[in-house]
């Protein structure tokens, strides 16, 4: 198969999670298939089968459906909701598991660390660990929510942010931050992150970044554009952390 009918697959294989996505979600949040196929202006045998995936929204009536729904149009596309709580304890752990004395992360490498491990968990499981939307940014892939998260933890104390006089940022768990609990992650996701963190604990931010800068997913897509995680599938194994 070719590369790109292996990406049109891939492309087809998410907008079939798209579908399943939202009817669970439309009927977890007790909405009609009527309500809906109202608000975003179509007929309701034309909204049942978009959740049949006989068919496919136009951009305007997906953003209604998304806005209606409450989630983001990258999370409807994406077909998953991201679990925050999750992402945050992943963040904890990549600390945790820092080799550096001072237990110390640019923020850069940092939000590398967590694509690799949501997207090795993709290649492994066909699913995101986190949930997460990446974006392809001028320094990698990164979700739009990682900012957000690190002043979070940062402003409840469970991390420390420093700023060098390189002006890199640095990020250090705190002593509030060792006691919490990593529950929302099983043996397996720990693992991986283990392995992640060993394998680019002495590596620079410039050389992680180069990595995931030369992977298929940021190769392939425009600036500004969400990464479908199917595109790691055709990654070789050996480059996908």
């Amino acid at each position: 198969m070719s590369l790109q009918r292996s990406i049109i697959k891939i492309y087809n294989i998410m907008t079939k999670n798209c579908f399943k996505f939202t009817k669970e979600l439309r009927e977890r949040k007790g909405f009609s298939q009527a309500e809906i196929s109202k608000k975003i202006g179509i007929s309701r045998s034309s909204y049942i089968a978009f959740e049949q995936g006989k068919v496919e929204l136009s951009l305007c009536q997906a953003k209604k459906l998304a806005d209606f729904l409450g989630i983001s149009l990258e999370e409807l596309r994406g077909g998953v909701m991201p679990n925050y709580a999750k992402y945050k304890q992943m963040i904890l752990a990549f600390l945790r598991n820092s080799s550096s004395d001072d237990g110390k992360i640019t923020k850069t490498k940092l939000a590398k660390l967590l694509y690799l491990a949501d997207f090795t968990w993709f290649y492994k499981h066909l699913e995101s660990m986190s949930g997460m939307s990446y974006r392809k940014i001028k320094y990698g892939p990164v979700p739009d929510s990682y900012f957000r998260a690190i002043d979070e933890m940062f402003e409840d104390g469970t991390i420390n942010v420093d700023n060098t006089k390189n002006d890199a940022f640095m990020i250090s768990e705190t002593d509030s931050g060792k006691q919490e609990k990593l529950s929302e992650l099983n043996a397996e996701e720990k693992t991986i992150i283990d392995n992640i963190s060993k394998k680019w604990k002495d590596k620079r931010t410039q050389d992680i970044v180069k990595f995931t800068h030369e992977q298929l997913p940021y190769l392939i897509c425009e600036d500004d554009e969400i990464i479908p995680y199917g595109l790691i599938t055709q990654e070789d194994p050996d480059h996908v952390y």
